[in-house]
């Protein structure tokens, strides 16, 4: 070792490592499988607990950021699963539970009765857990034979190193030291969890036992229902038809982008149902299904906020806008998980054709409007990719694409509106919003309001949003 030398002293072994660490032989590749599915347990439930609570949680900001954490846990599981198919491991037992301390630890997180309890949960608890798991990973693994998972290491430390940050500034802004003292039997609770389990990753010896359940008592339920924060008022108000503004050729493609950046925002009912799809089909598809399918919630997720970005960079204050939430709800509370998918499909590919999302494309460009141009082109390109993950996954259950389209549109006509009965009960005037946000924007613009687009009150009383009629 002392006289081995590299040509011209170059790093030896692609720069892995060094050749007294190779030396070694304190690893193995089932000491390696073993560690990589105790992770993919935790990153599996986590995204599917992060995926949950985006229907009922009430705050903006955390929808979203459940959303794109959710799908980071779902890129993890899949890097996972690979690395682990190339071990001699079929079949692999990743659905297979590790230690009873690590079901318990997210039993208890999913569980958690409050939106700060369970951040610390997941942020201050399963993170932490998670990135001690990796940096042992990268010291303990032999850098040359195990390099492929070393790298994966990486990687997920690099990605959720950023995404605990994220949600210690969360928990800074939301939990105070009251709370955070009620809450510390639980998290005391959790931090059991853990040890009983020898670590995340089985490194430690166990020291305890698997402490009794406190909030995993009462299991977790699912809650369809759609929650805002107090931001969003008059949530039922569908006395605006943004498409009927779109596609009326009376009107500017500079006025229309107010409507896209309305359109846009409004997508965060997306994410609240395609949560509940993928939390009532579970298991019934395979991995791959989820992986895409939370890419496209999170896609859907920052739509929304290019809405919020379009309407701040416009001087406008989008929480004087009544941002609908009916199309989740009725969806969420009408239809099954798999019809709900059918109206997703059918929603889908309408918007490819030209008068889809290339139209709404070639209106931004001419708005003058750059940050619109530059939204509608990524936006245009992720509805490709939907459309795409539509047809893997959605299409072969049926015998044709016609079919599947079929089955979609009969799906999306069954949801009732409840548009009269939403006013009856007194839960909306459906008043029209459009003409004071229009004469702000002409306002910003320094120009008159055109006439006959201040006069538009077209409401989705008697068509849906793709201007087919209710019947």
């Amino acid at each position: 070792m002392q006289d081995y030398q590299s040509y011209r002293g170059l790093p030896s072994l692609a720069g892995l490592g060094s050749l007294e660490r190779a030396i070694q032989c304190d690893w193995s590749v089932q000491e390696s499988a073993k560690r990589w599915k105790r992770l993919h347990f935790v990153f599996k439930r986590l995204y599917e607990t992060l995926t949950a609570k985006i229907t009922a949680e009430p705050i903006y900001e955390l929808k979203t950021l459940f959303s794109h954490h959710a799908y980071l846990c779902s890129e993890q599981v899949s890097s996972i699963r690979r690395r682990v198919g190339e071990m001699r491991e079929p079949p692999l037992g990743l659905d297979k539970v590790p230690h009873p301390g690590l079901e318990r630890l997210m039993d208890e997180i999913a569980a958690a009765p409050t939106t700060n309890e369970f951040l610390v949960g997941v942020y201050e608890v399963a993170f932490p857990a998670i990135l001690e798991a990796c940096q042992r990973f990268k010291t303990d693994a032999h850098p040359l034979a195990d390099a492929p998972s070393i790298r994966i290491a990486k990687l997920i430390e690099f990605e959720i190193d950023e995404v605990h940050q994220l949600g210690e500034q969360s928990i800074a802004c939301l939990v105070d030291r009251d709370q955070r003292a009620a809450m510390q039997a639980w998290v005391d609770c959790l931090q059991q969890c853990l040890r009983a389990a020898g670590e995340l990753d089985g490194t430690a010896t166990s020291d305890t036992s698997v402490p009794e359940p406190i909030h995993s008592r009462t299991p977790f339920v699912y809650q369809a229902e759609p929650r805002r924060d107090e931001r969003f008022q008059d949530s039922f108000n569908a006395g605006v038809n943004p498409e009927a503004f779109l596609y009326d050729s009376r009107f500017t493609a500079r006025d229309k982008t107010l409507m896209m950046y309305y359109k846009r925002i409004r997508e965060l009912d997306v994410p609240e149902m395609m949560a509940s799809i993928l939390v009532e089909i579970g298991d019934e598809e395979p991995w791959d299904f989820h992986a895409e399918m939370s890419r496209q919630l999170w896609d859907e997720a920052r739509h929304a906020m290019m809405g919020e970005v379009g309407f701040v960079a416009q001087g406008i204050d989008w929480t004087k806008i009544p941002i609908n939430f009916t199309w989740s709800r009725n969806l969420n509370t009408q239809l099954n998980a798999r019809e709900r998918h059918g109206v997703l499909f059918f929603i889908e590919q309408g918007l490819m054709p030209k008068t889809g999302k290339r139209y709404e494309w070639e209106v931004a460009m001419e708005s003058g409007d750059p940050l619109s141009g530059l939204f509608q082109d990524f936006d245009w390109a992720d509805e490709v990719l939907h459309a795409q993950i539509g047809r893997r996954w959605y299409v072969p259950k049926f015998a044709s694409l016609n079919e599947a389209l079929d089955y979609g549109d009969r799906c999306w006509s069954k949801v009732l509106s409840h548009w009269r009965a939403y006013k009856e009960q007194g839960l909306t005037e459906h008043r029209n919003w459009w003409p004071e946000v229009y004469q702000t924007a002409c306002g910003n613009w320094g120009v008159a309001p055109d006439p006959a687009a201040l006069a538009f009150d077209t409401t989705y009383e008697e068509s849906r949003a793709d201007l087919k009629e209710i019947k």
